[in-house]
């Protein structure tokens, strides 16, 4: 019996768990290393006293209950709860409860075998953490491809109108009342179309033009604008840096994060409160959580804070306020496209956004951009407008699925001096090319039998250098294509005006005689 007391008792001062028994007036009677390892606290310091502010339970009625429970003679097996530490840190710990009975078998005592779960609870908040950005992540691309698609044929019903209200009014320039309503039809399809960029830019599908700017600088525009137009009531207070905060972004879509986290907060301030608008520098690190999306690498940001003291929102809001289309406002007091731009925006700079909220107390976006550290980018230069020449009756091979996109096309080049061929299709536009060469290849880019890629990349076998203009609601990445140096290839985005298309046209045939020109001399 002596041998089994012995290596009972090693076993309890082995223990790297905190092992403590205590009378049943609370009176600690064994506190081995490992709960002083755990709490802090000596033995010395604990037995003989009571110490349920450091091994009791978190109130008197769980204490009682587990308590009673135990003297019952019942067993609480892993009962997680949480301590704290000597020094004020919170400890998460898994304890099991067991009764210590006599030799009569009366329960005389209680008996806690107590772990540390602090790091696993940590590990695990992280991975839920992880887990429902990576949900958010794949949400936001499923509604972003959805988005593309509307924004696509939405486009193309866009450049119908648009265009066709353009022939509309150049044929009643006589007639001034029907002049004034075609000029409201031809404002509304601009303000239809300023609404899908606003999709594009969610689902990253319209490029942006990224120039070194300093954040500052936005900022004070941004000020400009809203003090005239925020609201009496609402005070406005805008911090820039004391140093440059330098990024490399479109400054277009800058300001129009900064407009619209500033229209929203003030929508969320009715009856007046503060705006706070604050551009700082940060660093962080991969492992920095509550991000949307998560960080790409670590290293210094630049933090542009937006924050209101509004009616702030629910954290079931939160999780969902930068889906497209999805808005708290009432019907027609919001389109759900101002937050989901902005996610576009961020993300497509290579930045992320977190958004901390409590109802009735505000809201605080920030925004975090990659700080730029190349000097040499330049602010890309302006062109000069020049007058549009017109065609010298070069044949133009259009393809588009929608006929009334084929019949807009075919106006606006038989106009300029072309000379057009249409096919709704893949199949139809490689026959008409069978018979007459064409000299340039306009195509849509989505097509149901064959898309604009596969068709181009056909004809170009029968025609290497063959120049492509391809059109599109929706660039799938084309614009990037385009953009590239390739002179062969050209983008315009859905819906086009006739001068836009006339100057790609010209772009590319004229690229195309001069390349002509130089391989055969």
């Amino acid at each position: 019996m002596d041998e089994y007391l012995r290596t009972l008792a090693a076993i309890v001062e082995s223990s790297e768990d905190a092992i403590i028994a205590k009378a049943l007036d609370g009176t600690v009677t064994v506190w081995n290393p490992g709960a002083e390892r755990m709490y802090g606290y000596t033995a010395a310091e604990t037995v003989g006293t009571d110490t349920s502010t450091i091994a009791g339970l978190a109130t008197t009625a769980e204490i009682s209950d587990l308590l009673a429970r135990v003297v019952a003679g019942q067993h609480v097996d892993h009962y997680e709860t949480q301590r704290t530490h000597q020094d004020g840190t919170l400890l998460d710990i898994s304890v099991s409860l067991s009764p210590i009975h006599d030799t009569a078998g009366v329960v005389v005592g209680v008996s806690a075998v107590a772990r540390d779960i602090t790091a696993r609870k940590r590990a695990e908040a992280r991975q839920r953490e992880i887990n429902e950005r990576t949900e958010l992540a794949q949400r936001l691309q499923s509604l972003g491809q959805l988005a593309g698609g509307v924004a696509h044929d939405f486009n193309n019903l866009l450049a119908i109108i648009s265009n066709f209200t353009a022939f509309a009014i150049e044929q009643t320039t006589d007639d001034e009342a029907v002049q004034a309503d075609l000029g409201q039809v031809s404002k509304a399809a601009e303000r239809a179309a300023g609404l899908t960029r606003q999709l594009l830019l969610f689902t990253r599908g319209e490029s942006a033009r990224p120039e070194l700017l300093d954040v500052n600088a936005a900022i004070a525009e941004a000020h400009a604008l809203l003090a005239r137009t925020i609201g009496e009531n609402i005070e406005l207070v805008v911090v820039p840096a004391p140093q440059p905060l330098m990024i490399s972004a479109d400054g277009g879509r800058i300001q129009q994060v900064l407009v619209n986290l500033a229209v929203n907060a003030r929508d969320a301030m009715p009856d007046g409160g503060t705006l706070v608008i604050e551009g700082t520098i940060a660093e962080l690190d991969e492992h920095q959580t509550g991000l949307q999306p998560g960080l790409q690498h670590a290293g210094h940001y630049v933090r542009l804070l937006v924050s209101d003291t509004g009616m702030g929102m629910s954290k079931e809001v939160a999780a969902r306020i930068f889906e497209p289309f999805y808005t708290t406002k009432p019907t027609g007091k919001g389109t759900g496209l101002g937050l989901a731009t902005v996610y576009g925006i961020v993300t497509d700079a290579g930045g992320s956004l977190n958004v901390y909220s409590e109802p009735h107390l505000g809201t605080t976006f920030r925004a975090y951009f990659p700080l730029a550290d190349d000097p040499s980018m330049q602010s890309p230069a302006t062109p000069d407008i020049v007058e549009l020449p017109r065609g010298d009756g070069q044949m133009i091979l259009a393809v588009d699925d929608e006929d009334a996109i084929r019949q807009v096309v075919q106006r606006i080049l038989d106009n300029a001096g072309y000379r057009v061929l249409t096919a709704h299709g893949g199949s139809a536009a490689l026959d008409l090319d069978a018979q007459s060469h064409c000299q340039l290849l306009l195509t849509d880019v989505v097509m149901p039998d064959m898309s604009g890629r596969r068709l181009a990349e056909l004809l170009r076998r029968r025609h290497p250098g063959l120049p492509v203009l391809y059109m599109s609601g929706y660039s799938d990445g084309l614009r990037e294509t385009a953009s590239t140096g390739n002179d062969d290839f050209g983008f315009i985005e859905k819906p086009f005006t006739a001068h836009g298309l006339l100057d790609r046209v010209h772009d590319l045939l004229t690229h195309n005689d001069v390349a002509t020109s130089a391989t055969t001399r």
